[in-house]
């Protein structure tokens, strides 16, 4: 028989070994997450380029680095919902980020287009780029610049679109420059315009006519300087139809908001 030995006088008896702690789970790096932002942080590249496109002359390639960004900026939300950017890199605000792309590629490569191709009048054209500018800066600035139910508050800031076609027109700087002082107006104007991706009302349909429009804006891009006149008034179908669907949509959507402050 074995007898276990005493412990010595005075001797302090050992503490038990605390318990092991668990192992957290090794999380993967989000590799689809910040290749998701790099994606939509690749529109200001495409902005410096088309910056560089303008002032070389090529406006036609101006535009199309435009195009692209439009297709990132349609596109890299999808990306992030699939990949939880928001969950997996929540130090970067996926929204801020794209906020600085879109005025970079919707609002100041837009401009300095305008300005530098002379559409706008010698002079005062200047001050209404900065017209543009500013209002704009503060659009994206707008607590309610995109809404809950996904609207747009006020002139969404689409100059690129506007640039394209008053370069296309070939308008006279004067009545570009008022153009472009009444969109700027109406940046403050408290009309909700469709989120043409996101808003439900006929999205079956919106989308769909949106790509058909863009591909025709493709097509009149690659004729530039030069475009063909007929399809470009054509191509003028969908922005009267955005523009009539947010008109038509926005009083049932006023009557909604009163009704929900009722007591």
């Amino acid at each position: 028989m074995t007898v276990s030995p005493s412990p010595a006088p005075g001797a302090v008896p050992a503490s038990p070994a605390p318990p092991a702690l668990p192992v957290p789970p090794t999380r993967p790096f989000p590799l689809g997450a910040w290749l998701t932002h790099v994606y939509t942080a690749f529109g200001a590249a495409l902005s410096f380029l088309s910056i560089l496109a303008v002032v070389s002359g090529d406006i036609r390639a101006a535009f199309f680095c435009l195009a692209v960004a439009i297709v990132v900026d349609s596109t890299d939300g999808l990306l992030a919902r699939a990949f939880r950017v928001a969950e997996r890199l929540p130090d970067i605000n996926g929204a801020h980020l794209d906020d600085i792309v879109d005025y970079l590629t919707f609002v100041f490569v837009p401009s300095f287009l305008l300005y530098q191709t002379g559409c706008l009048p010698p002079g005062w054209g200047l001050a209404v780029v900065f017209a543009v500018l500013i209002v704009s800066v503060i659009a994206f600035s707008k607590s309610d610049a995109k809404t809950a139910d996904h609207f747009f508050t006020g002139f969404p800031s689409y100059w690129n679109i506007v640039a394209f076609y008053l370069y296309a027109f070939g308008a006279p700087p004067g009545l570009n420059a008022a153009v472009l002082l009444v969109l700027c107006l109406l940046v403050f104007v408290r009309i909700g315009y469709v989120y043409p991706t996101r808003t439900r009302t006929l999205r079956r349909f919106t989308v769909p006519f949106g790509c058909a429009w863009g591909a025709l804006l493709l097509y009149l891009m690659w004729q530039l300087p030069v475009v063909n006149r007929r399809l470009l008034v054509v191509s003028l179908a969908f922005p009267v139809y955005y523009t009539g669907l947010s008109l038509a949509l926005n009083p049932r959507r006023k009557g909604e908001g009163r009704r929900g402050q009722a007591p």
